[in-house]
């Protein structure tokens, strides 16, 4: 099964193009040469089909398909453009969102700010939407004051005050990256120049973020305010976000007691989520007999058990090596008239593997295949997980190489997990196949692991394999620790193959290591 560990390398990234803003390009200037056509033709025949089919002039819905399928941020600009400097055309909402967009996707957020400010002298109606996308790119770069930044946008070039939609996605994303102070100041500034109100959604997001960080005493604060104001009174995601806080800080007593405030003394009819909660509580606090109570509780006050209510209380007798009662629930599940999915196939699987009875679980996961259940990379990560924990190799190899032949699509996840238990098992050989493989396919193993790979070598005395991982590794753009490659350049250096080692040192410093 030994792969070539030479993968062709990928087009850079980086655009030979220098970057122009839309302002630069709008600018008044000296004529310049027109920007490329959208596609070049090829061949005569092509430029011919093209003068047939292309539209003369770019409309909205062209330019808008163009720059999505554009996957170059700097040519999706030049085709914005291109269609701006046709006579009488106007770029929309929907054409400025879909730049914007790419180019948030790409992180040009200078390109981005460009756009915005020419966005204040556009006379077309703006729709908040467009800025809420934004700050969702900004926080996924974790560029917080960014994502603010955005929220103070919309009334100056939407010309109208954000909603309470717009507050409520800025706070979330501010609370959930942990930006309290930024939070704090959106909340206060929105109070003074929007005269702002709390909602009920608003709250919850402060409830949930004290949960989050186990502050369970502000958070009955924050829902003792919410009670004394007529706009915001808790509703059943308040108290289920207060159960969950409370079931993780292992006080389940207290989360019954809410849940009994709620439905007695408020009316707040619990769905299967909240009732989740509370069953998953119980399991983790390895109280199963209560967590079944609770579902029975549940099925008499007529709310149906789901899927992930059955999953739940399966994983909860697993890990109290209950195994027969995890069949009787999965048997349970399926008489009760439910159509099994992937999520209950995948927790029997799961709970056989951690018992170790691959076997048994290799049996589901052929059931599972055979009617026709949507089977996808988790479950097969823990069929692969499983047999691994058994130290049965050479079949997980096998699935490994097959498996993408027959149609199976794997992740990255999939081949890790094999290879950090051949590594840690030093079975050095079966590593060097799979990460021949894994490269060939386009997956990268983890930091950790490939350097590890490099000195589990060298001290097995492989330092031709090892010096074969690390330039197969490099083609990827991997850069080793210094104590990894310096490991190996000793050990060609013991062994006298010179010539390997400055050969390795040229190619350390040309990858800029």
């Amino acid at each position: 099964m030994r792969t070539s560990l030479n993968p062709k390398r990928g087009f850079s990234s980086s655009s030979s193009i220098p970057w122009i803003s839309p302002l630069q390009i709008l600018k008044p200037s000296s004529p310049k040469p027109d920007p490329p056509p959208l596609e070049l033709p090829t061949s005569l025949e092509e430029e011919q089909s093209q003068r047939r089919t292309k539209p003369k002039f770019i409309t909205h819905d062209f330019a808008i398909t163009t720059i999505k399928k554009e996957e170059d941020p700097q040519r999706a600009l030049e085709i914005f453009n291109r269609a701006s400097k046709q006579r009488g055309f106007n770029h929309n909402h929907n054409t400025y969102f879909t730049l914007l967009h790419k180019l948030a996707q790409c992180k040009k957020f200078n390109a981005v700010d460009s756009v915005l400010h020419q966005m204040r002298y556009e006379t077309c109606k703006f729709q908040e939407g467009l800025f809420l996308n934004l700050m969702t790119h900004f926080s996924k770069s974790s560029l917080h004051e960014r994502t603010l930044d955005m929220f103070y946008l919309i009334q100056p070039i939407v010309r109208e005050k954000p909603s309470l939609k717009a507050i409520s996605t800025c706070l979330n994303l501010l609370v959930g990256s942990g930006r309290l102070d930024l939070a704090c100041k959106l909340l206060s500034d929105s109070r003074k120049t929007f005269d702002l109100k709390l909602n009920t959604c608003i709250y919850n997001i402060l409830v949930k973020h004290h949960c989050k960080n186990g502050d369970l005493d502000m958070a009955f604060k924050v829902v003792t305010e919410m009670s004394k104001a007529e706009v915001s009174y808790p509703n059943l995601i308040t108290y289920s976000t207060l159960m969950g806080g409370l079931c993780k800080m292992g006080r389940l007593k207290e989360a019954m007691e809410v849940f009994e405030e709620m439905v007695s003394k408020h009316k707040i009819l619990p769905d299967a989520l909240t009732y989740n909660i509370l069953i998953n509580g119980f399991c983790r606090g390895g109280k199963v007999d209560r967590a079944r109570k609770i579902m029975e509780f549940m099925r008499k006050n007529g709310c149906k058990p789901n899927m992930i209510n059955y999953s739940s209380l399966m994983n909860g007798s697993s890990k109290e090596g209950k195994l027969e009662e995890v069949k009787e629930i999965f048997e349970e599940m399926r008489s009760s008239g439910m159509e099994v999915d992937a999520v209950g196939y995948t927790t029997l699987i799961s709970c056989f593997c951690r018992a170790g009875r691959v076997d048994e679980a290799m049996n589901v996961f052929k059931e599972m295949r055979g009617k026709d259940c949507r089977v996808d990379a988790v479950a097969y990560n823990v069929i692969l997980g499983g047999l691994c924990r058994e130290k049965r190799f050479s079949e997980a190899l096998g699935m490994l190489e097959k498996l993408p032949n027959e149609g199976v699509r794997l992740n990255k996840a999939s081949y890790r997990i094999v290879l950090n238990f051949l590594c840690k098992e030093r079975e050095m050989e079966k590593v060097m196949d799979l990460l021949g493989l894994m490269l060939g396919r386009g997956f990268n193993p983890h930091f950790a692991t490939s350097n590890q790979i490099l000195v589990n070598l060298c001290e097995e005395g492989k330092v031709v394999d090892a010096t074969m991982a690390l330039r197969g590794l490099l083609e990827i753009g991997f850069k080793p620790e210094h104590e990894s490659w310096a490991h190996l350049v000793n050990s060609l250096s013991r062994d006298r193959k010179l010539v390997m080692a400055f050969e390795l040192l040229d190619d350390l410093v040309t990858e800029g290591v």
